[in-house]
């Protein structure tokens, strides 16, 4: 995956489809972020360049409570491809 500003905001439309909030704030994050699951909000890190964002969101879409079939195909097809990294990379 190439780490561009097109792919970081193509990264970032899957979570807005469901319905979450992402907000890029400070604070003291673990792993670059922190879920707020009732809210449906997520606090990423803003001190992280686009390729930090990008793998940030990377780890963090899998976890997600996503429907694939309200994502608009680009999207779903993208989402499918990060579900199957993480498959990749936890069988490895």
């Amino acid at each position: 995956m190439k780490y561009t500003q097109t792919t970081l905001d193509k990264l970032h439309a899957i979570p807005e489809h469901a319905g979450y909030i992402l907000r890029y704030e400070r604070g003291n994050f673990q792993s670059g972020y922190c879920i707020l699951e009732s809210k449906k909000v997520i606090v990423l890190n803003k001190f992280l360049q686009t390729e930090g964002r990008i793998n940030t969101l990377l780890e963090l879409i899998p976890q997600l409570e996503i429907q694939p079939l309200h994502l608009p195909e680009d999207l779903r097809k993208l989402y499918e491809d990060v579900r199957a990294q993480q498959v990749d990379s936890a069988a490895a």
